[in-house]
């Protein structure tokens, strides 16, 4: 979706769309930047067909059906991108999605990586908002400290538990937890000393 942006963006879709509602005219497209919208929306269409499907399904049905695409779409950059200046916007895009291809292709192998990363943009948001506030951390080791404690809370929102009561029992316990148990305080396997209390009451 991060690739899709800039091209979704120069193709003026939306604007577009909005003008005809609106009984304007609409402006001219490109047609380049339709054409990679269009490439690129493939690839989501096919994976809408296997969302919620087991992870190894996922990633058979990636390597049938999205690869050979992903092959053609490499294929159409590298013959179109040539023949744009430098400072083309397009061109910018071209070269943001081509230099960062072993990301943009992980998903092909690892039927577990969602190509949206929507969720994972919003659940940021709140920090790239607030890093003017905490612009120092104090150190480097204070950065990664801190960027590790942000990763925590908010895969602790993502899998629906209260990150403050999971820190503050996690803290509680973690001394006197046995460490080949650790997985046991991770987010997703976490349940608080004080839950079966509560359900039985």
């Amino acid at each position: 979706m991060h690739a899709r942006r800039p091209f979704f963006v120069l193709a003026d879709v939306e604007a577009n769309a909005r003008r005809r509602t609106q009984g304007r005219s609409a402006s001219v497209l490109s047609p380049l930047a339709l054409e990679a919208v269009r490439r690129i929306d493939a690839l989501f269409d096919i994976e809408r067909t296997i969302n919620g499907q087991s992870v190894e399904r996922r990633q058979e049905v990636r390597q049938d059906a999205n690869a050979p695409l992903i092959a053609d779409l490499a294929r159409w950059l590298r013959e179109e991108r040539p023949k744009l200046s430098r400072g083309n916007d397009l061109a910018k895009a071209m070269d943001y999605l081509l230099k960062r291809w072993p990301a943009f292709t992980r998903f092909l192998n690892d039927g577990r990586i969602c190509l949206l990363n929507n969720a994972a943009e919003r659940a940021l948001r709140g920090i790239a908002l607030g890093r003017k506030s905490w612009l120092f951390a104090g150190s480097d080791r204070g950065g990664e400290r801190a960027a590790a404690l942000y990763s925590l809370i908010v895969t602790a929102k993502l899998n629906d538990v209260d990150p403050q009561a999971w820190l503050a029992d996690v803290l509680a316990r973690i001394a006197e937890h046995p460490a080949r148990d650790i997985d046991e305080l991770l987010p997703w396997n976490w349940r608080s000393r004080s839950a079966p209390q509560s359900q039985a009451a």
